[in-house]
């Protein structure tokens, strides 16, 4: 097993290495949504070990991956890797209450492996490096609720969220909030109003000409309007807290990153100020993201298994972790945006966000290019980081294994 790389030999290694039932919720034949039926040899990675092979042994043209490696470690994206520095003087120039209160460190440079056939192929950077990986903490909130739906604890997704709610939890009581259902906290189109972790509402990308125009926003229908908001991720985070009476990382650690054998080093982190009382225990209610710090900091190699168990629906070796039905809903768009699903969930249903990738393909996106990338007809898993490369690097990968350059778009 190869856990570390060296910077100076980036390119050397890449050559070298380059529950609830089936029966209860059913979904349709992954052939219908893009995806491949696992076959009875698919290798999955033990813990501490994921099998390396040259990209010739599957099937690669290794100098069309080392190409595909190189576009993506050499397009690092600007700014400070100091993340306190650099949230700052992004965020902090347009936004009020941009004041960080969780937790951030200074980042790594561009790095990522691709897998192929479930074996590394290649990788580049710092894989092991533990990083903060910000907006795709989304999709692994997500899953977290998908966890509860499968177990019952939220019997349908259209249910209005407030009738899950304990007594004294006025996350949905407001009026214009208590048309909220989980469909729309998942999709992002919940338009949720209100000041959690003393960040209102509307000062995440604030709307308006200025800064009057601020608290002021015009109030959309639930499910009508698409808005990008981590406040409002962040009230998701809170209402599947009160749901699961656990702390999430726990459920996550036990249900999902346990049983496909993550390491020990991810942590999924909330704010100072995020802690509540669950049956008489202090809970924090973790983050959706690393918008004011926080969300799941985690290494390249556990967002690859991530990525790989969706890969295989959901499915890793003869246990089904994440019910297929699931992930139908969560491909599926909404009514609001064509290009995305479920938080954090980027579909690829008109082909122009990642032109060279099969229209059935999904990523999972952070801020600052933290990507896992997921490709079920090339059977691939591609992670980038810090990387402006993503369209150079699928490109090269797809090429690279020699197939005809008609099935790109398909």
């Amino acid at each position: 097993m190869r856990r570390t790389i060296a910077a100076a030999s980036i390119f050397a290694v890449t050559l070298v290495s380059l529950t609830i039932s089936a029966q209860q919720r059913t979904a349709p034949t992954p052939a219908a949504q893009g995806a491949r039926p696992q076959s009875s040899a698919t290798y999955f990675p033990d813990r501490f070990e994921w099998q390396h092979k040259r990209p010739e042994e599957v099937g690669m043209n290794a100098a069309l991956v080392a190409e595909a490696v190189k576009a993506a470690a050499s397009q690092e994206i600007a700014g400070n890797r100091d993340l306190a520095l650099e949230a700052a003087t992004t965020f902090g120039r347009n936004e009020p209450f941009d004041t960080v209160i969780g937790p951030l460190k200074p980042r790594g440079p561009a790095s990522g492996v691709i897998v192929h056939n479930g074996y590394i192929v290649a990788e580049w950077g710092e894989p092991i490096r533990v990083d903060v990986t910000n907006s795709v903490t989304k999709t692994f909130l997500t899953t977290v609720i998908g966890l509860a739906w499968q177990r019952g604890l939220i019997r349908d997704v259209n249910d209005y969220a407030r009738d899950y709610m304990p007594p004294g939890v006025d996350l949905f009581e407001a009026e214009h909030n208590q048309k909220i259902k989980w469909d729309h906290l998942l999709r992002q189109t919940s338009d949720w109003q209100g000041t959690l972790w003393g960040k209102p509402d509307w000062a995440d990308r604030p709307e308006g000409k200025t800064a009057a125009d601020w608290p002021n926003r015009p109030l959309r229908e639930p499910g009508t309007h698409f808005k990008y908001n981590d406040v409002r991720v962040n009230a998701m985070s809170l209402a599947a807290l009160q749901v699961w009476r656990r702390p999430l990382p726990a459920v996550l650690n036990e249900m999902v990153m346990e049983p496909i054998g993550a390491s020990s080093t991810w942590r999924w982190y909330g704010y100072e100020n995020s802690w509540v009382d669950i049956d008489g225990q202090k809970v924090q209610s973790v983050s959706g993201g690393g918008h004011w710090g926080g969300g799941i900091f985690i290494n390249a190699y556990d967002m690859a298994r991530f990525g790989y168990l969706f890969l295989h629906n959901g499915k890793w070796k003869d246990r089904q972790i994440v019910s297929e039905k699931w992930i139908e809903m969560a491909r599926t768009p909404g009514p609001a945006n064509q290009n995305y699903g479920y938080a954090n969930w980027y579909l690829n249903t008109d082909g122009k966000q990642v032109p060279t990738a099969p229209t059935s393909a999904v990523r999972f996106v952070g801020n600052g290019n933290n990507i896992i990338y997921i490709d079920w007809q090339n059977d691939l898993v591609i992670v980038t980081r810090w990387s402006n490369g993503l369209n150079d690097l699928v490109e090269k990968t797809i090429a690279s294994l020699k197939r005809s350059p008609t099935t790109a778009g398909q």
